[in-house]
């Protein structure tokens, strides 16, 4: 425990200082590419002023997340067993598949100079082969579990094959999530801080030791990322970092048995996500009428007049009540 303590906090430390590193280097490069970020036409009016605000940086944090997970790995490779090590690799591996998926998108915009990316077809789809591949790949490896353990109760009924697909279905819908919650300045790395901070207490107090490593990589990630992401924001996050942060959150409920309790610890991102649908479905069944002034909800409230620092600030104690709840419950 105490090895593991201390092993944590050198992972957290790490990350957050080679995070503010790279994004000290990766911030004046996309300036020098011109990797500005392209305002949605229908976006609120005070967002035009972001317009050429530099993109992709969630590169900088992904690559402190990879940085000291490669450290991680060499340290533990002799004293843990290997198999310990299997399904922490294949955590690491899908996040990094879901930034590739978001690099591509990010680029494609870039290149046709449109805030328009790969369709929404082409993302879903390479999302579902990317999460069915590391569903497979848990399962084959025996790290993956067909029960679902129910928050506040020690109920665990095992599905058995209706797991796959409620895994595949939560999987893409929360990397959605974390991406449609990307559209304020720090909004989603601080709606995330308190996600990867609960990681890092189920790891130390528990559950599977290896996912406080992965939460502590990805809150001081985060944390690295917000000197630059915070309000006024220096550079967006992309969706080369928020698919990232959805991936890396749940790969680590896969990894520990508890889909259910981490999508609660995740709930604000759900909640912005449920807001589009729930908008796109009203559009269609009442011909045109709207359900929020704007989706997704971040938006809506916007568009009553809050503020984007009030926005950020309330959507993150929301975040951490969800997490406490999340704590309480598991």
């Amino acid at each position: 425990m105490k090895e593991l303590t201390i092993t944590t906090a050198a992972v957290l430390v790490g990350a957050f200082i080679l995070s503010v590193l790279f994004g000290h280097i990766v911030l004046p490069i996309l300036r020098k590419k011109k990797a500005g970020q392209y305002i949605n036409e229908y976006a609120p009016q005070a967002h035009r002023s972001k317009a050429g605000t530099p993109t992709m940086g969630g590169i900088s944090f992904v690559v402190a997340f990879l940085a000291v997970m490669a450290a991680v790995v060499i340290y533990w490779a002799a004293s843990h067993a290997r198999r310990a090590l299997i399904p922490l690799a294949l955590v690491v591996l899908y996040a990094v598949g879901n930034t590739v998926i978001g690099f591509i998108d990010d680029y494609f915009k870039l290149s046709k100079r449109k805030n328009e990316g790969l369709t929404e077809g082409q993302k879903f789809l390479l999302q579902v082969v990317m999460a069915a591949a590391f569903i497979a790949m848990m399962a084959i490896t025996g790290n993956l579990t067909t029960a679902l353990r129910i928050p506040f109760t020690d109920i665990a009924p095992d599905i058995g094959f209706f797991a796959y697909p409620l895994y595949l279905l939560v999987l893409v819908g929360f990397v959605n999530a974390t991406n449609i919650t990307d559209g304020l300045d720090g909004l989603a790395s601080s709606v995330c801080v308190p996600v990867a901070t609960l990681i890092v207490l189920c790891g130390l107090l528990g559950f599977i030791p290896e996912i406080a490593v992965l939460g502590a990589a990805l809150l001081g990630g985060v944390l690295g990322f917000l000197v630059y992401n915070q309000h006024p924001a220096q550079m967006f996050m992309g969706d080369t970092g928020s698919l990232f942060l959805g991936a890396v959150i749940m790969g680590c409920a896969v990894m520990a048995g508890e889909l259910l309790l981490f999508v609660l610890a995740g709930f604000m991102f759900v909640i912005e996500m449920l807001s589009s649908l729930l908008q796109r479905l009203y559009f269609k069944l009442t011909h045109g009428k709207r359900l929020f002034k704007m989706a997704p909800i971040h938006h809506h409230f916007e568009k009553c007049g809050w503020g984007e620092v009030k926005i950020v600030v309330v959507f993150s104690l929301v975040s951490l009540a969800f997490c406490v709840l999340a704590f309480l419950g598991r």
